[in-house]
C-alpha cells in the first residue's frame, strides 16, 4: 500500500514545528503540545490547504471545543475532538492556531487572518503559597544525616533559594561552583538565566554531596527503598518527595513543587524586591506572568494593614 500524498496544509504545519524548535528554540515538548492541538484542529475542519482554513472553520472548531467543556457531543459528524476539557485548555488550542496562522501569513501564505482569532476569557490564575509556618516546618521535615534526608532537605532549600521550575531542577549538575552560589540554567524556550543559592542552600548541597559515593553527573538523583542511587531524579519523583515531607511536617493538602517557586517569587516581593528583578530571577519572558504574585501580596500586605493600623484609634492595646 501507498502512503497517502501529504497535502499542502500537512506540509506546512511539519515546517512551522520545525521553526518552533529550531528557530523559535522551543523545547520538544512544546513541539509536541502544539502538534496535538493543531493535529486535533485539521482533523475536525478536514482542510487540506491553508485557504480552507475559514473564519467560519475556525469558529466551528471553537464551538465543539466549548461544547467539549461543558461534555457535549461536537457537530461534524464522528471527526473531532473527543472528551470533556477544561475551560483554560481550550484557550491552548487557540493559542496554537492563532500562532501558527501568524507563520502562514508572514510567509504570505493565503488564509485567515490571525486577528480575526479571538482567543477565549481565561480565568483568573489562582496562585497557592505557602505561608511561613507551613514552609519552615516543610524545610525541616528531612530529619539524620542519611542520603535520603540529605537530598531532601537540599531539594527543599534549593527550591526555595532559586524558583527553579521543576524541570530545571531535574537538569541540575552536581559539578556547581557552591563558592560563588550561582549558576546559570537554560529555561523555556531555550533561555539562559542566573539562579543564585541561599547560604542555607548551599550548606544542605554541600551536605548531601559530602555523603554521596556515586559518580553520576546529576547533582539530585532517584533512590532506591534502600537508599541506592539509580539515576537522575525525575520530575515525578520530586513531586511524591515532596508531598511525603508535606505530609511529615503535618500539612493537610497536597504541596506541588512549583507552590516553593511562588513562595520563593512573594517572598522577594514582600521583602521589597522591584517587579522587573523578580521576573529576571523567574524567568519570565513576559512582566505580565510574574505580575500575578502582586494581587498576592496585596492581599498580603492588606492583613497586616488591617491588623496593625489604627489600633489606638480603634481603642485596641
Amino acid at each position: 500500500m501507498h502512503a497517502m500524498p501529504e497535502t499542502e496544509i500537512e506540509r506546512f504545519l511539519r515546517e512551522y514545528l520545525d521553526h518552533l524548535e529550531i528557530e523559535q528554540g522551543r523545547s520538544p515538548r512544546t513541539r509536541a503540545n502544539y502538534e496535538r492541538y493543531l493535529r486535533e484542529f485539521l482533523r475536525f475542519s478536514r482542510v487540506r490547504t491553508a485557504a480552507g482554513i475559514t473564519d467560519a472553520v475556525a469558529r466551528d472548531f471553537r464551538i465543539a471545543l466549548a461544547r467539549r467543556a461543558k461534555g457535549a457531543g461536537i457537530s461534524r459528524g464522528a471527526v473531532g475532538p473527543e472528551g470533556i476539557i477544561k475551560k483554560n485548555t481550550q484557550g491552548y488550542y487557540a493559542i496554537a492556531l492563532r500562532n501558527f496562522l501568524r507563520y502562514l501569513a508572514k510567509r504570505d501564505v493565503a488564509t485567515l487572518a490571525a486577528d480575526k482569532l479571538e482567543l477565549p476569557k481565561m480565568p483568573s490564575r489562582q496562585i497557592e503559597i505557602l505561608d511561613y509556618a507551613d514552609l519552615e516546618r516543610l524545610m525541616a521535615a528531612p530529619k539524620g544525616g542519611g542520603l535520603r534526608a540529605l537530598r531532601d532537605r537540599a531539594v527543599l532549600e534549593t527550591f526555595f533559594s532559586t524558583g527553579l521550575r521543576l524541570a530545571e531542577l531535574c537538569a541540575l549538575d552536581r559539578y556547581l561552583d557552591l563558592k560563588r552560589g550561582e549558576v546559570s540554567v537554560r529555561g523555556k524556550g531555550g533561555k539562559l538565566r542566573i539562579v543564585f543559592f541561599s547560604d542555607r542552600a548551599r550548606a544542605a548541597i554541600h551536605a548531601y554531596l559530602a555523603r554521596r559515593s556515586d559518580a553520576d553527573a546529576a547533582l539530585f538523583i532517584s533512590l532506591t527503598r534502600d537508599g541506592k542511587p539509580i539515576g537522575r531524579i525525575t520530575p515525578r519523583a520530586v513531586e511524591r518527595l515532596i508531598a511525603a515531607r508535606a505530609r511529615e511536617a503535618g500539612i493537610a493538602r497536597r504541596i506541588h513543587p512549583h507552590e516553593l517557586r511562588h513562595s520563593f517569587a512573594t517572598d522577594l516581593l514582600m521583602n521589597g524586591a522591584d517587579l522587573r528583578s523578580v521576573q529576571e530571577l523567574l524567568g519570565h519572558s513576559n512582566i505580565a506572568t510574574t505580575q500575578i504574585y502582586t494581587h498576592l501580596t496585596n492581599k498580603a500586605l492588606r492583613e497586616v494593614h488591617e491588623a496593625f493600623h489604627g489600633k489606638r484609634r480603634r481603642g485596641e492595646k
